[in-house]
């Protein structure tokens, strides 16, 4: 990988951020064309907005990323601050020629970047940044308006159409004798101690470049076959559970397309549709881009009117997998567990929150930010934006997810529910979905006791469903008195 030198030559610092990787990283790959190369990890958290500092599940994983990449570049340097004083006091240090990074789009990164370039310039220290996560940068696909996308179809058709170039090698480094500087990985406490809720995680997953390599090679030569049809059933392991070595740039979207090219899926419909994905997650970042409040505030204004309920009883059970809904309650404790959940259950959870309890989407948003391992600010809002009715390509704001039926339909044998509502593992097929209709010899025989063992219904579904929707005819009366 390289040898550990003395400070000779032009050095250039490498500011690692959501690019935890060696490979296909132009930052790194142009940095060490020019000579010795100092890399360095910032801790960024009083740099950010207090809603947006990264949350438990993600501190967990950046933890172990950072260590895996430790392995590969001994003298990754681990510093805590504002990242503009970070880099200038270590540029003036080291004597840095250089700084490089590769880009981040979330506001705050985005905003700071340009500032950061004119610190370094104005001190005779060049600054560059590369496009290292993305496969279109989000200013380089406009409609034929000049204007940025705000439909997913009309943006991936486009973004198709542009060549993808093939992924870097790693690159061979010359890395400076760093001893002295910097923390230790361990002082950060990223990982959770009292209590530790994540003490079973490293049984789900290898955080790190090389764990995103096995991963991706485990979905390409098994789980992607079948994928278009079975990616929607949580009782099936098709999906390829790379978001959040995504998130964390372990890998990019150009191995992953060179990877899948590589192996020579014979079945068309199940690499378009995962490539689909992929540019559903580069439509977020193109959004987000364009559009920084997208986290924080309604796509669509008129959904301000929309009279949201607070019910910290409700909000509590959901969190918990405790709501009776036990298609709901295996996604929320599936999360819980592992710090994931299947992407069906997500939008029957997250509906469920949003149109059975009428809870703003942005609390749903601060829970998942701070419990998932792939938490990312720009896909994280535009899925629950989604949900709710309120975004770009939103679903129809009266699509009301029967949390009984997506369960009949996406887990119809109960293997899912069985697996994280154990509680319920002995009901028939035909009951396991809606306990609290099964009949109570039913409930006896397979040893539910509703109220006891599993909980009643906090809500039922039909009246939760018209309130949802004369919610929605309130926002529809109030948008057009302001007319």
């Amino acid at each position: 990988m390289g040898e550990l030198v003395g400070v000779v030559g032009m050095t250039t610092i490498v500011w690692f951020r959501q690019d935890l990787r060696v490979a296909d990283n132009p930052a790194l790959t142009a940095a060490a064309a020019q000579g010795p190369v100092l890399p360095v990890f910032i801790l960024d958290d009083d740099a950010r907005p207090k809603r947006w500092r990264i949350g438990g599940a993600g501190r967990w994983w950046l933890h172990h990323s950072l260590q895996a990449l430790q392995s590969r570049l001994p003298s990754l340097v681990l510093l805590q601050g504002d990242p503009g004083d970070v880099i200038a006091a270590l540029a003036k240090r080291t004597n840095a020629a250089a700084v490089y990074w590769n880009r981040a789009y979330e506001p705050w990164a985005v905003e700071q970047e340009p500032l950061i370039a004119a610190r370094l310039e104005a001190h005779g220290v060049e600054a560059r940044s590369f496009g290292g996560s993305l496969l279109n940068e989000p200013e380089d696909l406009v409609s034929g308006k000049g204007q940025p996308y705000t439909v997913f179809s009309a943006y991936w058709r486009a973004a198709r159409q542009r060549v993808v170039h093939d992924p870097l090698a790693p690159p061979t480094l010359s890395l400076l004798d760093t001893s002295g500087l910097g923390d230790r990985l361990d002082d950060w406490n990223l990982r959770p101690t009292q209590p530790n809720w994540a003490s079973r995680w490293e049984k789900f997953w290898q955080p790190g470049e090389q764990g995103a390599e096995a991963r991706l090679d485990a979905f390409v030569t098994d789980a992607i076959h079948g994928y278009a049809e079975l990616r929607n059933r949580p009782d099936r392991a098709h999906t390829s559970r790379l978001s959040p070595h995504l998130h964390w740039g372990e890998t990019t979207p150009r191995q992953i397309l060179a990877r899948i090219a590589r192996a020579g899926i014979p079945n068309a419909p199940d690499v378009d549709k995962f490539l689909s994905e992929i540019g559903w997650r580069e439509f977020a970042y193109h959004v987000l881009y364009h559009h920084p409040q997208f986290a924080d505030q309604h796509w669509r204004k008129g959904f301000d009117a929309y009279p949201y309920r607070t019910d910290p009883d409700a909000l509590r059970a959901w969190r918990q997998g405790r709501t009776g809904y036990p298609f709901v309650d295996a996604g929320m404790r599936q999360l819980w567990q592992t710090g994931w959940m299947h992407n069906r259950a997500r939008m029957a959870a997250a509906s469920f929150l949003v149109k059975h309890l009428r809870i703003d989407w942005r609390v749903g948003e601060a829970w998942f930010w701070d419990t998932l391992v792939d938490a990312d600010l720009a896909n994280n809002a535009m899925g629950w934006q989604w949900i709710a009715g309120s975004g770009t390509d939103a679903a129809p704001y009266f699509r009301i997810f029967n949390p009984v039926t997506q369960g009949q339909k996406f887990d119809p044998a109960g293997v899912y529910i069985r697996r994280w509502c154990p509680e319920l593992a002995q009901l028939p097929d035909g009951d396991i979905h809606a306990p609290f209709d099964a009949p109570p010899t039913v409930l006896l025989a397979a040893g539910v006791e509703l109220g006891v063992t599993y909980p009643w219904p906090i809500v039922a579904h039909k009246s939760a469903r018209d309130a949802a929707l004369a919610g929605f005819e309130a926002v529809k009366r109030a948008n057009a008195t302001q007319r």
